[in-house]
């Protein structure tokens, strides 16, 4: 029996990550990543991660990337979001994985327009508890870097941290705050990881301070083999 077509709604981050780890594990094609930048500043939004690192990650996994751009506009993110499941479908594919964990409109949203649209979406990690994510995230040896944050909760120190087991446990410690950030307390982008054939290698950092959030603006970057001992360089 072939294996079921399907594309990844990918974020840059973990969970989109995490989901499309489990996706493939479970007899699933992953076809495309599907990413959609900020025209304005041709970064992810929430996340800050400009294009060329989602393109390069998308080489790093030998997974084609479908990246579209996204105006600043009332209803355009659904119209973009629309065309490319259009252009999905027209390839064959059948299922859209998705990293949502809890938050029930976010998944009614996207199950809705991709029924609408003649595709079926697939939920990896809904429901299971945010720490047993987090921490099989890390287990699986996957590799992330804290790259936002909403500012009020989670300060300048906790921009460039790795996700590891000591970053899940100061987090524990802060309090009120979802481990997985599902309701946007911090965003991370992954360099490295077992569904990943080359790592990125971070070269140039600086973090910014914007709109209530920081940020970890990656200005230098290559894709490196795996393996070697790594060291993130994190600026001011």
């Amino acid at each position: 029996m072939p294996e079921p077509k399907a594309a990844c709604s990918w974020s840059s981050g973990k969970d989109s990550c995490h989901a499309c780890y489990k996706a493939i594990k479970s007899g699933y094609k992953i076809a495309y990543l599907m990413n959609f930048v900020s025209q304005e500043f041709g970064r992810v939004s929430f996340h800050g991660v400009e294009s060329g690192l989602v393109r390069m990650q998308a080489e790093a996994m030998g997974i084609p990337l479908l990246q579209k751009e996204v105006i600043k506009a009332e209803g355009a993110y659904e119209k973009v979001f629309r065309e490319g499941l259009r252009y999905l479908k027209a390839e064959g594919v059948e299922h859209v994985i998705a990293g949502d964990i809890f938050l029930l409109d976010v998944q009614n949203w996207v199950e809705k327009i991709c029924e609408e649209e003649g595709l079926k979406a697939v939920e990896p990690l809904w429901g299971v508890p945010s720490k047993d994510i987090l921490t099989g995230f890390v287990d699986l040896g996957f590799k992330a870097v804290v790259t936002a944050t909403k500012a009020e909760l989670l300060g300048e120190s906790w921009i460039g941290r790795i996700v590891d087991g000591s970053f899940i446990d100061d987090l524990e410690k802060v309090g009120g705050i979802d481990l997985c950030g599902e309701n946007g307390e911090y965003h991370t982008f992954v360099f490295d990881g077992p569904i990943f054939n080359k790592r990125i290698g971070i070269r140039r950092t600086k973090k910014v301070l914007r709109n209530s959030h920081w940020f970890l603006d990656i200005g230098e970057y290559v894709l490196e083999p795996k393996g070697e001992r790594y060291v993130l360089p994190i600026g001011g």
